[in-house]
């Protein structure tokens, strides 16, 4: 039986939620990602799959310092926010945003019903994320993840 390197995201398993520290978990709890990148092997750039409920927001709003980030909206209606304002995205509208650039971002679903994206970033075993909005900072090293809040005591 020959291999095949084609699936499709429901091939793969979801992760419902957020990682972050339990005082910003809810906004978004109900984010549903599929890593079609880690699903095809991949290690230098992360693809995920994400559904967006209505009410629910991509991640908090954040920046990064080291990775790059791009986006690709399949379904529905988004708005995007950063330090320059709103904008309503639709199918086939992108977003990319430069490591190292201070305008936070996020997508938030204020629509009535789900909407999906393709998320696209660096794979940096070390990275900073900033987020303007909260109290909370992320550290990685060597892909180990550890929330803190801004004067650098961890949550947890």
């Amino acid at each position: 039986m020959p291999k095949t390197h084609a699936f499709r995201p429901e091939d793969t398993k979801q992760r419902v939620g957020t990682g972050h520290p339990v005082p910003f978990r809810e906004r978004c709890a109900q984010r549903a990602k599929h890593a079609l990148g880690d699903h095809a092997g991949l290690d230098q750039f992360g693809v995920n799959f994400t559904v967006l409920p209505p009410g629910q927001a991509s991640a908090l709003r954040h920046w990064h310092k080291r990775e790059d980030e791009f986006v690709y909206v399949l379904e529905g209606e988004l708005t995007l926010i950063t330090d320059d304002g709103e904008e309503i995205l639709t199918a086939g509208a992108c977003a990319g945003f430069k490591a190292g650039v201070a305008n936070g971002h996020h997508l938030v679903n204020r629509s009535d019903r789900p909407a999906s994206f393709l998320e696209i970033g660096s794979r940096l075993p070390d990275e900073e994320a900033v987020y303007p909005d909260d109290d909370l900072a992320l550290k990685m090293t060597g892909r180990r993840l550890a929330y803190s809040n801004k004067k650098g005591e961890p949550y947890g």
